[in-house]
């Protein structure tokens, strides 16, 4: 998706080991709503997420669905996941992937990528779209590798249960598994669909960690999480995670990068790399989405 204008969410700090809560803005784009969760004025990224997005739930009539036009990317590795709907994406690789619930769209910007997202193949029916999508930065020196992108069908990833929590390994380790998922730094996301009553205990390697409450609450080390809020955790080396209710939760993580510039689709260690990218787009030097021929202009040019 587009980075689009949207007030930055709110930060409560805290001294315990939930560190800061983050309440991110509501976004009506039209169509749908999206909750920016990341960057957050005092959490600019947690470990390579610098981007975080909660998408839906949204529901459209017949001929309505969501319509991203053409847009580029540098710097990062763009993550979409679905709970409910469809999105078909296209890119200047050629590429025509749909995406479904459970599975994973990696699509590796580098030094640049094009890409759309459209309606899929219920386009022409009552449908859905709920779901995630998040962005990682590069390490530095691979900012400006080739791009790439990786269809990981829902069946690939790692399932388990754990006291009455049902895991989903999107990227990374956890638990004695290992996502297929290709990383480009140390990473984790995982998917917890969380059971009324349910008590598990995770354990954490990463140096940085969050927990997003999409849907339902949960209580954190004895601290109640709703619904729309990150708890951003102080360290240590694992989490106590309760409920009385369902809950859909998603854990992310990682080890830092060091920081990152972004101006709209962008992110870089560099400004003046920045810069180029946006010469680039203006001046059309970007490659084009074979079969979809619109596009967004740069902001400051709309």
């Amino acid at each position: 998706m587009s980075f689009f204008s949207c007030e930055e969410a709110e930060c409560r700090e805290q001294d315990s080991h939930i560190r800061l809560r983050i309440e991110p803005r509501e976004k009506d784009l039209g169509e749908f709503s999206v909750r920016r969760v990341l960057p957050a004025a005092r959490q600019r990224m947690i470990g390579p997420f610098v981007f975080f997005d909660h998408m839906g739930p949204a529901e459209f009539p017949p001929g309505k669905g969501i319509d991203v036009r053409p847009h580029p990317h540098i710097g990062i590795a763009t993550i979409t996941y679905l709970f409910e709907g469809e999105i078909l994406h296209r890119d200047s690789l050629g590429v025509v992937q749909p995406i479904h619930p459970g599975a994973i769209n990696l699509m590796t910007a580098g030094h640049g990528i094009v890409h759309s997202e459209r309606p899929g193949s219920d386009l022409d029916e009552q449908s859905k779209l709920h779901g995630i999508q998040s962005w990682i930065a590069l390490p530095a020196e691979q900012q400006e590798i080739a791009p790439d992108f990786t269809h990981y069908p829902a069946a690939d990833l790692p399932q388990w249960e754990d006291g009455g929590v049902s895991f989903r390994l999107i990227m990374g380790k956890l638990a004695g598994h290992e996502s297929p998922v290709k990383t480009y730094s140390r990473t984790l996301y995982v998917d917890l669909n969380v059971d009324a009553a349910a008590e598990t205990r995770i354990a954490l390697q990463e140096q940085e960690h969050a927990l997003y409450v999409a849907e339902g609450s949960v209580v954190l080390d004895g601290e109640v999480v709703p619904a729309g809020v990150m708890a951003v955790l102080e360290g240590g080396d694992e989490v106590m995670l309760t409920a009385s209710e369902a809950a859909r939760v998603l854990l992310i993580g990682g080890d830092p990068l060091g920081e990152r510039h972004m101006y709209w689709n962008f992110v870089s260690n560099s400004l003046e790399r920045i810069d180029k990218a946006k010469v680039d787009w203006r001046e059309g030097n970007f490659p084009g989405v074979p079969g979809d021929d619109e596009f967004i202009p740069l902001p400051e040019d709309a």
